[in-house]
């Protein structure tokens, strides 16, 4: 049987050269996450008012804000009620979501990448 004897210049200079490595490669630039736009459907149903309770328990948007959005859902059809990481915009459509099938209200809520 042979065995091959290590060489420990050998194992130290390649040690040497794989810290070195890593000391030049660049760094990866990390990514800002994508954002999601949480968007309101409008419908002929979901009273105007629920649609700004809505608003300002799930969105924390004050009275006015709550006002216009709701406005801008019901004359355009669809309105931004904000802009969050994957995660929250998924949860906050969720609970509204939830929360409208609660109170026995068609209103829709959805996401989209931003």
């Amino acid at each position: 049987m042979i065995a091959r004897l290590s060489n420990h210049s050998d194992d130290h200079e390649r040690d040497e050269h794989d810290a070195l490595d890593t000391l030049l490669k660049p760094k990866p630039k990390s990514k800002r996450p994508s954002m999601y736009k949480v968007i309101l459907l409008n419908d002929d149903y979901t009273p105007m008012d629920f649609v700004i309770h809505v608003l300002e328990k799930f969105f924390g948007k004050s009275k006015p804000e709550s006002n216009e959005i709701m406005m801008h859902v019901h004359r355009r059809g669809v309105g931004v009620c904000g802009i969050y990481s994957y995660e929250i915009a998924e949860t906050k459509v969720v609970q509204v979501m939830d929360y409208a099938r609660l109170h026995e209200q068609p209103l829709q809520c959805t996401m989209e990448k931003d």
